[in-house]
């Protein structure tokens, strides 16, 4: 086959533009410090790069759901712990009014503390963590404890939990129960029982004819509205140690997924930066092989 000067210069462009396209591909990869810029470069890596970034972009709405959920663990607690301080409160009140020589006037100023206590109790109830009450189930935009026009309080039996997914298909609940941790449960009021037993003591107190055992008679109510806001931050406590255990585990998944993401898709700039200045080199070596290849003209033979 006849080889022609003609074919040895078309080679030669066709090689020096190969090689510059080499050379562009390495600085794109140097400039963006990814391995491709568009699927075409190489779907194998576009189509992984998809699945591992959705990946971590689920892993990332775990971490805000844990946030979420924190949220609502340590306001219903600080709310219980409130309310467990309010009712210490009552009790030593009404252990002092339970002394048959209190007078009247003493036994006034421990009612109107009662009172007062049974307020704060009913804010604790009605407690908002942004535009949601924390203690009326997934009915979050509706107040739990209601009072009537003579000051009668009803709590909600709302017990649907409220449940964040902490993880891929593992939901945890964030509220506390209202009638576990704020009523008695008795048969046929449901929801009542803490502020009805409280309304009681303070009309007891307001009988003159009541007796210290009359009053005395609350103790065991009120311990038991203690024991169940107790049970109630011990179940609560025990969700949050959870929650705690599988943060860290969605912590390790994070890392993973983007170390697995990053060797997917990003450059190895040790190895791009080696390659670059090989493609270099080559690259002016083709230029000055070039040079030699292409047959000289008449001027250079009239020199």
């Amino acid at each position: 086959m006849r080889v022609t000067q003609s074919m040895l210069s078309n080679n030669m462009l066709k090689n020096l533009s190969s090689s510059y396209d080499r050379l562009g591909v390495l600085q794109e990869q140097m400039n963006t410090q990814k391995k491709i810029t568009r699927p075409s470069d190489d779907p194998v890596v576009a189509m992984k790069g998809m699945t591992y970034r959705t990946s971590v972009t689920e892993i990332e709405q775990f971490k805000r759901n844990f946030s979420e959920a924190y949220n609502w663990a340590e306001n219903s607690d600080a709310a219980l712990d409130s309310a467990t301080k309010a009712l210490h409160r009552i009790r030593e009140l009404t252990v002092q009014a339970s002394n048959d020589t209190y007078e009247a006037g003493q036994r006034e100023t421990v009612m109107q503390e009662i009172k007062q206590l049974k307020d704060h109790l009913f804010d604790l109830v009605n407690t908002k963590f942004g535009d949601k009450y924390l203690f009326n189930g997934t009915d979050t935009t509706t107040p739990p404890a209601q009072k009537d026009s003579n000051g009668k309080v009803t709590i909600a039996n709302n017990n649907q939990p409220v449940e964040l997914e902490l993880s891929k298909g593992i939901k945890m609940q964030v509220n506390v129960n209202p009638s576990q941790a704020f009523s008695l449960g008795a048969p046929g009021t449901p929801g009542e029982g803490l502020f009805q037993d409280i309304d009681d003591l303070i009309n007891k107190l307001e009988d003159d004819q009541s007796s210290g055992a009359d009053i005395n008679g609350f103790l065991a109510k009120i311990d038991t509205h203690m024991n169940n806001i107790t049970n109630a931050r011990a179940d609560l406590g025990a969700r949050l140690n959870r929650i705690e255990l599988m943060e860290d585990r969605v912590d390790e998944q994070e890392v993973i997924a983007k170390r697995i993401m990053s060797e997917n898709e990003d450059i190895d700039v040790e190895k791009v930066i080696t390659d670059l200045k090989t493609q270099e080199a080559v690259h002016r070596a083709a230029l000055s092989i070039g040079a030699r290849i292409i047959q000289p003209t008449l001027m250079d033979f009239l020199r």
